[in-house]
């Protein structure tokens, strides 16, 4: 008996002792935690509108000013010059590009002129004795022709009834025939219309060259232009005659070129105007891609800020006593990594650098370094 009621009385106590500590531990009372405030330091400017030169950056691929593509307008083959038809040979104006074979053609030509010659020799009885004061014009002329040179032009008839002798005997058509086989001729020939190089070879001496086919392509070195396209919210900024800074893209060199020609039509799908560029210089090289800086204007009374402080594409985080507060701007020109805006008034302490997890009325300090990003 008293076996059990030990073990009541123990499992009794045992009891009491855990709701006590139950007790004792959901009634205890917590310390209040004290929160610190947490004030970041911030990187400040001081605001000082001026004047800033608005300047466009863009870039594209230069091209010669001065460049024909050859094409052939006769057939025949092709024959040795004094330099070979190569990429990268030069040749000064007036010097043979290209020779195409041109003895059947030069001998029909021949046959031609002597045919003209017989023609009018055959009717200079009639003339003299129905024309005699025209008489002595037309022996010049024959004294005259020579056909191993271009002829000359035809005598001018004095009266209707002599052009309609000269006309019916065929010779004003012969006449016309020969000046024309005499400008094909010429055809056979290319010469350099400037000093260049050749910058594409597509035949060799000894091929059969096609009426049409490309043969080539020569430039001149010296002049190249660049054409960029650009935003057409800004062409009312752009101006013939403006200097352009154009340099490659390690930014290693420099060269300075002007406007040239402004587009007068936009891009329907790009929404952009075609702004060419002239420029020349040593290390230019047609097709080298350039990067372009394209001063269009000065802003008056504007600030310049990282494109990244924005907030929302029209605000700007500024202090006011210690405290963070949003301000509305007008943005009037952007590129990549700069804005320009108006709005801002002197002396106005505005953020440099991006605050992370900022709010307005957030509680900021202004750092002694107060470095500009």
């Amino acid at each position: 008996m008293r076996k059990i009621i030990s073990i009541v009385l123990s499992v009794l106590l045992l009891a009491g002792a855990i709701f006590l500590a139950k007790y004792l531990i959901n009634n205890k009372k917590k310390p209040k935690q004290k929160i610190e405030k947490i004030v970041k330091t911030v990187f400040t400017e001081t605001v000082t509108n001026k004047s800033i030169p608005l300047v466009i950056s863009t870039n594209g691929n230069l091209v010669a000013k001065n460049k024909i593509e050859i094409y052939a307008e006769v057939q025949g083959v092709l024959q040795n010059t004094s330099k070979e038809f190569k990429q990268g040979v030069s040749y000064h104006k007036g010097e043979t590009i290209i020779k195409i074979n041109s003895d059947e053609f030069y001998t029909n030509l021949q046959i031609q002129k002597s045919n003209l010659f017989n023609t009018i020799t055959a009717i200079m009885p009639d003339i003299k004795l129905d024309y005699p004061n025209e008489y002595t014009k037309w022996q010049n002329y024959l004294q005259r022709f020579d056909t191993t040179k271009g002829i000359d032009k035809l005598p001018e008839t004095t009266s209707d009834k002599e052009k309609f002798f000269i006309s019916g005997r065929g010779i004003t058509t012969a006449y016309y025939n020969v000046k024309n086989l005499e400008v094909k001729l010429n055809k056979y020939s290319l010469r350099a219309p400037f000093n260049g190089i050749l910058t594409e070879s597509l035949v060799n001496p000894g091929t059969l060259i096609r009426v049409g086919q490309k043969l080539g392509e020569f430039i001149n070195p010296l002049i190249y232009e660049i054409g960029v396209s650009v935003k057409s919210e800004f062409r009312d900024l752009l101006q013939i005659g403006k200097q352009v800074k154009l340099y490659n893209l390690e930014q290693t060199k420099t060269w300075q070129g002007k406007v040239i020609r402004i587009n007068g039509k936009v891009d329907s799908q790009t929404q952009t105007i075609k702004v060419f560029i002239q420029v020349s210089g040593k290390d230019l090289k047609e097709g080298q891609y350039l990067a372009v800086e394209l001063q269009a204007k000065a802003e008056e009374n504007a600030f310049e800020v990282s494109r990244n402080l924005l907030i929302d594409n029209s605000k700007l985080y500024v202090v006011k006593d210690t405290v963070l507060d949003l301000v509305n701007v007008n943005i009037v020109f952007e590129n990549q990594h700069m804005v320009v805006v108006k709005g801002l008034t002197n002396k106005t302490v505005l953020l440099s650098k991006p605050v992370p997890g900022s709010y307005p009325g957030m509680l900021v300090k202004v750092s002694t370094e107060n470095k500009k990003q």
